[in-house]
This record gives C-alpha cells, sequence and structure tokens, in this order.
C-alpha cells in the first residue's frame, strides 16, 4: 500500500506513474475522501473527549438535567459522526489500496510485455544438425509426463511428472539450495556482479503454509481473484499462487532489529494458479498449469539496502541459469508488467529450440515499502528509530528450467544429456 501522506504531496505523479502500470486512479476522490476522513477522526476525538468530561460531571450524586442532556446529545452526535466515518472509509480504503507502487524512473514506460526491454543475452541459441523437439513431444514419448489421466483426475492443465523428470526436477531444488546455502558461492556471486556492501548471507530453508488468510493475502498486494488465485470454498483461507505469498507476510505486526537484517529465507511450497483468461495458451506441456512446484527467495532489508538486495536476486538467478549451461536473456519489465506491488521488476527467458524463442523461467520483484506497510513489519535501526522494512522476492527454480533443459539438451535419439551441475544430486547419471 502507498504511503497516504506520498498521495497528498504528489498527486499529479501518482495519476501519471498509475497510468504507466495500467491503473486508472481517481486521485482527487482519494484526496476528497481523506481530507473527509481526517476532518471526522478529528471531530470524533473532540465528541470523545466531551463524552468524557460528561461521564465526570455524572459522578457523585444525582447529575443536573442539563448535563443528562449534554451527555444524550454528545451521544448522538458520536454516533452520527462514526456512521458517516464508516460510509468514508468503506470507500477510502479500497481506493487507497487499489493504488499501485511507484515504478522506479529507471523503468522502462510501456503499456504490454511486448515493450519489455532486453537488457543482456547470455550463450547463444543452442543449434542441433537435427530438428529438435518440443519439450512435450520428450517428456511425453519418455512417458515422464502423463495428462490425459491428470485430466481424468484432477481436470484440464494438471499432470502427472513421472520417472526421471521427478528425479530431475528434485535435483533442482537441491542444487538451488546448496547455492543460496552456501556464504562463499554468495559471496563469488556478489563479486562478479560487483555489488558493493552487500551481505554474503546465506538463506534459511523454509516450508511455508500453502493458504492464506484474506486480510493477510491482501496485505501482500498479491490477492488475485479474477485472474490467479483460488480460494477454498467456505473458509477464509486461499490457496498461494508462489511461495513468495506466504513469505513476504510471514514477520506481520513485528518490530525486527536492523542486525537481524537482512533476513532471506528460501521457500519452497506447490502454488496454485487458475490461469483464467489463458484458454488455449500454452495448452501442450507443463509452461502453464493450475499446479506446480516452486523454490523462490523472500528477503528482508532496510530501504538503503534494498535494491542492492533486488539486483543480488538477479545475479543469483543468472548464476543459476550459467551453471545449468541454458542460454538465456535478460528483460527490464515495462511499468505496465512489472505488477501492481512492484517499483521494479526484471524476469529471465531461457531460450527453447524446440520453440524457436525465448520463454520466462525466473522472475525477480523489487517492491520497497508497499507490502511492509500494511503488513506493519518494521525496522528497529541501531538509533532506536523504526521504519517500514523493504520486501524482495525472486524465483530460484519453478519448473519451467525443466523445459529448458529437456529442450536445450535433448540428443537425436530422444535422451536428455543431464547438466553437469545436477548429476551429483541424480546419483551420476548423465543421461536420461
Amino acid at each position: 500500500m502507498l504511503d497516504i501522506q506520498f498521495i497528498r504531496d504528489n498527486p499529479e505523479k501518482v495519476a501519471e506513474k498509475s497510468k504507466q502500470k495500467g491503473y486508472d486512479i481517481d486521485v482527487a476522490k482519494l484526496l476528497k475522501l481523506d481530507a473527509d476522513r481526517r476532518g471526522l477522526l478529528s471531530e470524533i476525538e473532540t465528541l470523545r473527549a466531551r463524552r468524557n468530561d460528561n461521564a465526570a460531571k455524572m459522578k457523585g450524586g444525582k447529575p443536573e438535567q442539563t448535563v443528562i442532556g449534554e451527555g444524550r446529545q454528545i451521544k448522538q452526535a458520536l454516533a452520527e459522526k462514526e456512521g458517516a466515518l464508516e460510509t468514508v472509509e468503506n470507500d477510502f480504503w479500497p481506493l487507497l489500496k487499489s493504488v499501485p507502487n511507484m515504478p522506479l524512473d529507471s523503468v522502462p514506460v510501456g503499456y504490454s510485455e511486448d515493450e519489455n526491454v532486453v537488457a543482456k543475452k547470455v550463450g547463444e541459441p543452442t543449434k542441433f544438425d537435427f530438428a529438435p523437439k518440443n519439450h512435450w513431444e520428450i517428456a511425453e514419448a519418455k512417458d515422464w509426463i502423463d495428462k490425459d489421466r491428470a485430466t481424468k483426475i484432477a481436470g484440464a492443465r494438471f499432470v502427472y511428472l513421472k520417472g526421471d523428470l521427478v528425479r530431475m526436477e528434485f535435483a533442482l531444488w537441491q542444487f538451488g539450495l546448496t547455492v543460496l546455502s552456501d556464504p562463499e558461492v554468495l559471496q563469488k556471486i556478489i563479486d562478479d556482479a560487483g555489488l558493493k556492501g552487500v551481505s554474503n548471507k546465506p538463506f534459511t530453508p523454509v516450508l511455508p503454509p500453502a493458504v492464506a488468510k484474506t486480510a493477510v493475502f491482501q496485505a501482500t498486494g498479491r490477492l488475485n481473484k479474477e485472474e490467479q488465485t483460488y480460494k477454498i470454498e467456505d473458509e477464509d483461507l486461499w490457496l498461494n499462487a508462489s511461495a513468495e505469498h506466504t513469505l513476504s507476510p510471514m514477520y506481520m505486526d513485528e518490530i525486527l532489529p536492523e542486525a537481524d537484517l537482512p533476513i532471506r529465507l528460501v521457500g519452497y511450497t506447490t502454488a496454485f494458479r487458475r490461469e483464467a483468461g489463458t484458454y488455449g495458451k500454452d495448452a501442450e506441456g507443463i509452461i502453464r498449469l493450475h499446479q506446480f512446484n516452486k523454490l523462490e527467495m523472500e528477503s528482508f532489508t532496510t530501504a538503503d539496502t534494498s535494491l542492492n538486495e533486488h539486483l543480488l536476486m538477479v545475479a543469483i538467478q543468472e548464476y543459476l541459469m550459467q551453471q545449468l549451461g541454458l542460454p538465456y536473456q535478460v528483460l527490464e519489465k515495462c511499468t505496465a508488467d512489472i505488477g501492481r506491488p512492484n517499483a521494479k521488476g526484471v524476469d529471465i527467458e531461457v531460450w527453447l529450440p524446440g520453440q524457436n524463442k525465448y520463454r520466462e523461467t525466473h522472475t525477480a520483484d523489487y517492491i520497497t515499502d508497499y507490502q511492509a506497510r500494511p503488513m506493519k513489519t518494521r525496522v528497529r535501526r541501531a538509533d532506536g528509530t523504526i521504519e517500514l522494512v523493504h520486501t524482495n522476492d525472486a524465483t530460484v527454480f519453478s519448473e519451467r528450467p525443466l523445459i529448458g533443459i529437456i529442450e536445450n539438451f535433448q540428443t537425436e535419439d530422444g535422451d536428455v544429456v543431464v547438466p553437469e551441475v545436477l548429476r551429483p544430486y541424480m546419483g551420476g547419471i548423465e543421461r536420461i
């Protein structure tokens, strides 16, 4: 949630930046509601003070009729003002929460994902002396994917993953956890990225809840009822669509000592997405499923270190892709594509020779204090002052890198060569 004082001080900027992200916010209406709300709060405070004074006069014997009458008037006026405040707040809070985070000035202005900017490409697109296949052609021939039986059990966009593909997925998780738990590897990533003053503190592995209450999910800015989030019937619970959705609110209503920061978490969970509006898109394979597994980074930092933390997460993602030997490109996402809570966003896309295009495998979200404000997650600085923390989240691995491995390491006879870094986690197997 954006700071209301920032909106008061920068109404034109908020309106302009919101439009850049695709949100048409009525800032004038919001500020009018804000003024009405503040006025009512002031009047209510005055009336409550008068009520307390009147109550004091009631003590010690029979009060005068004028005192009783005044008490009735105050009670009625207070009820009217509190009712008016409730009406105003019913409009004020949803409108305030709908204001997106402000994109950094460095974020490219664009109105669709087509206007994302390629920052760099790493590795040449893989070439073969045979016609490369799509990942699902290889996986189905190997009996690694069974969509028909999954559809029978759960419906479309669910799959059974089987055999060596499951072993490779677990190898990905183990490889990712190994990297994020090793301060020496993190220091190498920091040095190679040229980041200064960044801690090499490792990430703590976490298995978070896969569900969150409505108020909690709303505080994260991630509740997307229409397109993404599944609701559990008759429960005030929503299924998470990624591990950070329940990692980011972990310290709600807490004040963290500065000495504990950065707090870095790496969480694994099964994620669920409705994928509404994607009918007919990526119907084959495992690119766009209702259920998938994900390993995700989440961090809590001070405001002055948060941007470098974002850059570290992107550097970690690049390191993982390089270690896997996958060609990829880095995208600076434009204003319309970074999402409501984000101030900046980066995607990494792997080259898929079977599709002859790059496809997303990783995203990194720089969120500043937008989540921390409604979550009331704060930090007590060394000088005793208290301020909001900043949050970052970024993908370690989902199942999508499996697609990149299958397509880039396929052989003419339909096998897949296992990337060297994954072989220790697969019993030394070199080919599946």
